[in-house]
């Protein structure tokens, strides 16, 4: 369990592969964790109703990802300079998935 928040912990694996003629190259993988639940987070934007499933998964994962990347290097000035601007998305998202 995460202790801060009491939720508990998941683990995610990422594996990217290039197709090209059919034929599948790996290029990179990793771990990636944290409270949310990736499924869950993507089955509400689905049921918004404007986002396909396929498109959900690339945001959810897309957003996720880029959120714990620039929590780690806060300092960096590219971050600090976009950070407010994503903070706005990322709570326009979550607004929107909650019908408001």
């Amino acid at each position: 369990m995460c202790e801060d928040k009491g939720k508990v912990k998941k683990s995610y694996h990422f594996q990217v592969a290039e197709v090209v003629d059919n034929k599948v190259k790996d290029v990179f993988n990793f771990n990636f964790g944290g409270h949310h639940d990736l499924a869950e987070i993507v089955e509400k934007a689905v049921a918004v109703g404007n986002i396909t499933e396929k498109h959900a998964k690339q945001l959810v994962c897309g957003v996720r990802l880029l959120h714990h990347a620039m929590k780690k290097y806060p300092e960096n000035e590219a971050i600090k300079a976009f950070a407010p601007k994503f903070k706005e998305f990322k709570d326009a998202l979550k607004a929107q998935a909650n019908g408001k």
